[in-house]
């Protein structure tokens, strides 16, 4: 049985400048075909715009509140709500609160760098 308790689990920075902690993926569990994580933004921060090949992508919000932008599309997000990211969407989030933004990050399949692509030509 695969169990990881978010405390124990290494923080890393992900390519588009997120800090992530892994919970499941193939590099520390059983599950092989996705992964999921918590991932935390500061006050004031936002995610590099990037997109994904090959990933889907699901942000569940647990704390703070933000924006999100998917390609030209521009909605607040706060806790409780889950934004889907299909493959091949240019995206971003951007901390617009006054506490770190907490969020789970469901990627299928599961997260890699290789599969990220930062972009240059990103809508204001």
């Amino acid at each position: 049985m695969d169990v990881h308790n978010l405390e124990s689990v290494p923080a890393f920075t992900t390519k588009d400048g997120s800090e992530i902690r892994e919970l499941l993926a193939h590099r520390n569990s059983c599950i092989t075909n996705q992964s999921l994580a918590e991932a935390r933004l500061p006050v004031g921060e936002r995610t590099d715009p990037h997109y994904h090949p090959l990933c889907e992508e699901i942000y569940y919000l647990l704390e703070g509140s933000g924006r999100m932008q998917i390609e030209d599309d521009v909605q607040d997000v706060s806790p409780g709500d889950a934004i889907a990211i299909p493959p091949g969407a240019r995206h971003q989030i951007t901390n617009t609160g006054s506490e770190t933004l907490r969020f789970l990050c469901c990627c299928a399949p599961a997260y890699e760098h290789e599969d990220t692509i930062l972009v240059d030509d990103w809508p204001a």
